[in-house]
């Protein structure tokens, strides 16, 4: 292994959480060859300075906390990312999901508040759908909310 390469690539990883494909891609830029690339990687994990359970627990972790992603955005972008299976089930166990309800709730408190000039119903709710399905939210759980909150505005 050439030191400056390893060096950086070491770096590379330390900064932050990476997955392979990630470290890959980045080796390819520094102009690695494919078999180069694999031993760089076999070797970060074995020194576990390289583990994509750690990634995709952290990514999951971070991206609902600072962005307030459901669990179907997190999947798909673990996805675009090759992140087994395995690791993906393991990074979204990090969500608490009590946590996660009271995140999906406020969206959806803050987007009906933001719509109050909106009197048709049906627009209305169609537009917090909308919103919540774009944030990541698991389609059940969002129309679930919406007639409960639907329901509720009713009886009121």
């Amino acid at each position: 292994m050439l030191e400056s390469t390893q060096a950086a690539i070491i770096k590379y990883c330390q900064y932050q959480e990476r997955c392979h494909s990630e470290v890959m891609t980045k080796l390819k830029e520094m102009e690695c060859t494919t078999d180069e690339a694999d031993e760089y990687i076999a070797w970060l994990i074995s020194e576990n300075i390289l583990n994509e359970e750690r990634f995709a627990r952290a990514f999951a972790r971070g991206k609902f906390r600072m962005l307030g992603w459901g669990k179907t955005k997190i999947k798909q972008h673990l996805k675009q990312k090759k992140v087994s299976d395995y690791c993906i089930r393991k990074g979204l166990s990090e969500i608490d999901e009590t946590e996660y309800d009271e995140k999906l709730n406020k969206f959806a408190e803050k987007k009906q508040k933001e719509l109050k000039s909106e009197k048709n119903q049906p627009t209305k709710k169609k537009k917090i759908y909308n919103f919540l399905i774009q944030k990541g939210y698991e389609r059940d759980l969002v129309i679930y909310l919406l007639n409960d909150m639907f329901n509720k505005e009713k009886d009121n």
